[in-house]
């Protein structure tokens, strides 16, 4: 990862539109809570449906654990929104992050691979999990679409990062 988004620093704040035209900043959960940005790679990616699908699926839990899910992608908002419908997504999916701001938390870039896959240049997936007081408290960085977070893990970790004070580890 980038001098940007280090494990246990305050993580970048990046102020993104959201398809339901609100502003999230990333990095600043709201008040009391947690923030669990995914990264995901645009519409293109039927891995990123599926996986922010489950996500999706698991919102309550995540919602009694206080945290606050934020889908994010270098896709523009026609897609962004395309996306979110096609998935029924029922949290925040933030849309237009920068290559370069991508580049600065640490994501791995890729080109399409072809017209058909899309236009332009996206990130690659990552999950970060940031805490009340805007700290890294986790992050998983991916090169490609198939290698993600189980998410029965991430739920249990949250909860023992929450209910046993779990401090921030790799920063040794």
């Amino acid at each position: 990862m980038s001098a940007h988004a280090k494990i246990d620093a305050t993580f970048p704040a990046i102020a993104l539109k959201t398809v339901t035209g609100e502003t999230v900043t990333l990095g600043k959960p709201p008040q009391g809570q947690w923030q669990m940005l995914v990264m995901y790679r645009g519409l293109h990616c039927p891995i990123c449906k599926k996986y922010l699908g489950q996500i999706n699926d698991m919102k309550a839990d995540f919602d009694n654990r206080n945290v606050q899910i934020v889908a994010v992608s270098t896709d523009p908002e026609e897609k962004a929104k395309k996306f979110a419908d096609e998935v029924g997504l029922n949290f925040d999916v933030a849309y237009g992050l920068g290559i370069d701001q991508a580049r600065d938390l640490g994501l791995y870039i890729s080109t399409p691979l072809d017209s058909t896959e899309t236009d332009q240049p996206f990130a690659e997936p990552g999950l970060f999990f940031i805490r009340p007081d805007g700290g890294l408290h986790f992050a998983e960085i991916s090169s490609a679409p198939f290698c993600r977070p189980n998410l029965e893990m991430i739920k249990m970790g949250i909860a023992t990062i929450q209910d046993k004070n779990y401090p921030p580890r790799g920063i040794g």
